[in-house]
C-alpha cells in the first residue's frame, strides 16, 4: 500500500533504527509529514513491541500498530557483515537517521555518528536516549526506561493525590516527549542544512525533555526554594481549577479569573462567597483553598455531571467546564470526529482498523499517512531492489 499524502517532507528519506516507543513515535510523525520512513528490524522478532500484548488484532500487537503507521519494514541482521553493508548503503542514501540504542552499540557495527558523519556530511543523525549522549558516563550508558525518567524528573513526585504515593503519568510521557523533541530537532536540522549543506547530530535526552515540561513548577521552586508537592488535579496557582465529584461522575472546573468565580458562586447558590474577602481574588482563593473547596464540593455533589455542564454553559454563567471522560468516550468526542482525528485504514493481515490520526493540520488538512504499520519485513525485497542489493 502506498502513502496517500505527499506532505511537506515528501522527498526526505528516514532510516529508522528505533524500537519500542520514543523513536517509533518520532518516525511515525515524520511519516505523517510525508517522509519515506524505512524501519529496520531484526530477523525473527522485529521490534520488541510486536510482542507487547495482549491486546492483539490477529497476530499484530495494538501497541506496535499504534506507533508504526506510515513506514516500510526491512529485516536486516546488523550483526552480520552483509547486514552492516546494507545499513551503511542505506545511510548514504538517507537524509535522516534516527536511533535509540544504548550509547556505543551502533559504533560497534560501524553505524555510529562519528563514522557516518565523516562519510555522509549531509546526513542528520538523531539520537534519543534516557539521559543523552553527553554528561556523566554512568547515565549516558544507562537504560532509558520511561518510569525511571519520570521518577528522576520530578514528574512522579507531582502526580497523584496529596495523601498517596507519587504515580507515573497514565501514558509514557517521557518517551513521547522525547519523540516530539526529536522531531522538533530534526526539522530544525533540515532547515539548517538548507543553508549550510551539512547535517549534524540531534541529541535528545528524555530526562531533559521531561524537566523542560516542569515549566511553572520549576519556576516556582527556582524563585522561592519551596518544593512543589502533589495536589491531585488541583492547580498550585489558580483556584478553583480542578476536578470535582458530581452525583454520577467527575467534572473539570476552570475559573481563570475573578469574574468566572463570582458567576460560579452565584449558580452554586453561594453568592456570599463572591464578596467574602478571603475569596475576592485568585491569590486569596489559593491562600484559603482549604476553606473554600469543601463549600463548593458539597454543592457539586448534589446534581449530575450533565446538570452542571448545562448550567455552567449558560451565556450568563460561562464558566469553563468539561466532563472527565474515559479513553473510549474521549476517542468518540464529536470535536475529534469533526477534525478527522480518528481514521480508518486497511492493514494487510488485520483488515480494516481504526487509528488515531496526526494532530498537525496544514492548509486546512490533517497530515496523515494512510500506510498501515508494516508486517515484519514486508518491504525487504522492495527496498533492497531500490538499493540495487540482493537479499540479506
Amino acid at each position: 500500500m502506498q502513502a496517500t499524502t505527499n506532505g511537506p517532507l515528501h522527498g526526505i528519506r528516514v532510516l529508522d533504527l528505533t524500537r519500542v516507543l520514543a523513536g517509533p513515535f518520532a518516525t511515525m510523525l515524520l511519516a505523517d509529514m510525508g517522509a519515506d520512513v524505512i524501519k529496520v528490524e531484526r530477523p525473527g522478532r522485529g521490534d520488541d513491541t510486536r510482542g507487547f500484548g495482549p491486546p492483539f488484532l490477529g497476530d499484530e500487537s495494538t501497541y506496535f500498530l499504534s506507533i508504526n503507521r506510515g513506514k516500510r519494514s526491512i529485516v536486516v541482521n546488523m550483526k552480520s557483515e552483509e547486514g552492516q553493508q546494507v545499513l551503511q548503503t542505506m545511510a548514504g542514501r538517507s537524509d535522516v537517521l534516527v536511533e535509540n540504542f544504548r550509547a556505543g552499540v551502533l559504533d560497534r557495527v560501524g553505524m555510529g555518528y562519528d563514522a557516518l558523519s565523516t562519510r555522509y556530511e549531509r546526513l542528520i543523525y538523531a539520537s534519543i536516549s534516557g539521559f543523552g549522549h553527553e554528561g556523566l558516563d554512568e547515565f549516558v550508558k544507562a537504560p532509558g526506561y520511561d518510569l525511571l525518567v519520570q521518577s528522576l524528573s520530578g514528574v512522579v513526585s507531582l502526580t497523584g493525590l496529596p495523601d498517596g504515593p507519587g504515580t507515573k503519568a497514565g501514558v509514557s510521557i517521557g518517551d513521547l516527549v522525547g519523540g516530539l523533541y526529536c522531531v522538533h530537532g530534526i526539522l530544525a536540522a533540515l532547515y539548517e542544512r538548507e543553508k549550510t549543506g551539512r547535517g549534524q547530530r540531534v541529541d535528545i535526552s528524555m530526562l531533559d525533555g521531561l524537566v523542560s515540561l516542569l515549566t511553572y513548577q520549576a519556576g516556582s521552586f527556582l524563585g522561592t526554594g519551596d518544593v512543589p508537592h502533589r495536589m491531585g488535579s488541583r492547580h498550585p496557582s489558580i483556584c478553583p481549577f480542578e476536578t470535582v465529584t458530581t452525583q454520577d461522575g467527575q467534572l473539570a472546573i476552570c475559573c481563570g479569573n475573578d469574574g468566572q468565580f463570582q458567576r460560579l458562586a452565584k449558580v452554586l447558590g453561594l453568592p456570599e462567597l463572591a464578596t467574602d474577602e478571603r475569596f475576592s481574588t485568585n491569590a486569596m482563593r489559593v491562600k484559603h483553598r482549604e476553606v473554600l473547596l469543601p463549600l463548593l464540593l458539597e454543592r457539586f455533589g448534589a446534581h449530575t455531571t450533565a446538570h452542571w455542564l448545562g448550567v455552567l454553559a449558560q451565556p450568563d454563567v460561562d464558566v469553563p467546564s468539561a466532563p472527565v471522560l474515559t479513553v473510549g468516550s474521549a476517542l468518540e468526542h464529536p470535536q475529534l470526529q469533526a477534525r478527522g482525528m480518528l481514521r480508518t485504514i486497511t492493514h494487510p493481515t488485520v483488515g480494516t482498523m481504526r487509528a488515531v490520526g496526526c494532530p498537525v493540520r496544514m492548509g486546512g488538512e490533517s497530515l496523515f499517512n494512510e500506510r498501515p504499520a508494516p508486517v515484519l519485513g514486508e518491504h525487504t525485497e522492495q527496498i533492497l531492489h531500490e538499493l540495487g542489493l540482493s537479499d540479506v
